[in-house]
């Protein structure tokens, strides 16, 4: 399976994050908040550490058209990062895009 199809196979759960480190440890401080975020909006998501696998880290880049990490997907299509996610969060925008993919815990 090439990094592609396995990009496009993970991009079928309702909600990935693409971040350093994991949700119990993240290892930069976007990701942390983007960790963050998602908690407070009770998110359910799938999540990958770039850090475990180079190869997918370049292909996500050039794939999304995003430089940086955490990347934020919903119901496939890339969100954006970390800055986008407080953007959407603080204006209550982010809660109905995770709503809309049934991606918030009762």
């Amino acid at each position: 399976m090439s990094v592609i199809e396995r990009i496009e196979e993970q991009l079928t759960n309702p909600v990935v994050l693409y971040m350093k480190g994991s949700p119990d440890f993240p290892q930069c401080g976007f990701s942390g908040q983007a960790v963050q975020i998602l908690g407070a909006c009770k998110a359910e998501y799938a999540h990958f550490n770039i850090f475990e696998d180079p190869e997918l880290r370049e292909a996500l880049k050039e794939y999304s058209s995003w430089p940086t990490y955490p990347q934020l997907y919903i119901g496939g299509k890339l969100v954006g990062g970390c800055d986008i996610m407080i953007d959407l969060y603080k204006k209550g925008e982010l809660a109905t895009l995770l709503s809309s993919v049934g991606a918030v815990a009762a």
